[in-house]
């Protein structure tokens, strides 16, 4: 197989990984311990956690946008009434209608952040004093 297709198929595995941490993370997010927002904070720290890992473990950045938009369409489809006006995801008790608010911004801001965090990888490595004893003693 080339390398075209290999990275499509990348893309593809990346948005389908991403759709189903979008379907738990928006059938968990209203999980509440006494006023903690525990599901909210666990979706978002799975969430941040595997589009960290697209980008690192492959080096594109086209990954981390596949994950983060597989992360966001199942979070929209996945918030709306369906065909008989019922929704998946119920609606929030009274004093708690940010938690799903936040939810919805956290999958589209952890993409944008992730995928165009700049890459240092390119940057040169710093010298330190043993590499220039090194340096030193090598050119004696």
């Amino acid at each position: 197989m080339s390398s075209g297709i290999l990275r499509i198929v990348g893309w593809v595995v990346a948005l389908l990984i991403g759709a189903f941490y979008g379907v738990a993370g928006t059938i968990g997010q209203a999980f509440r311990l006494g006023p903690v927002p525990l599901g909210l904070l666990l979706a978002t720290l799975g969430s941040a956690a595997l589009l960290v890992a697209l980008r690192t473990l492959t080096g594109d950045r086209v990954n981390a946008l596949a994950g983060g938009l597989g992360i966001s369409l199942a979070t929209y489809v996945f918030s709306q009434p369906g065909l008989g006006g019922s929704a998946i995801v119920a609606a929030p008790s009274p004093g708690m209608e940010w938690i799903p608010v936040v939810w919805t911004v956290v999958g589209p801001a952890l993409m944008v952040f992730v995928a165009f965090w700049p890459s240092f990888s390119h940057l040169p490595q710093g010298t330190t004093e043993s590499d220039e004893a090194r340096a030193a003693a090598h050119v004696r």
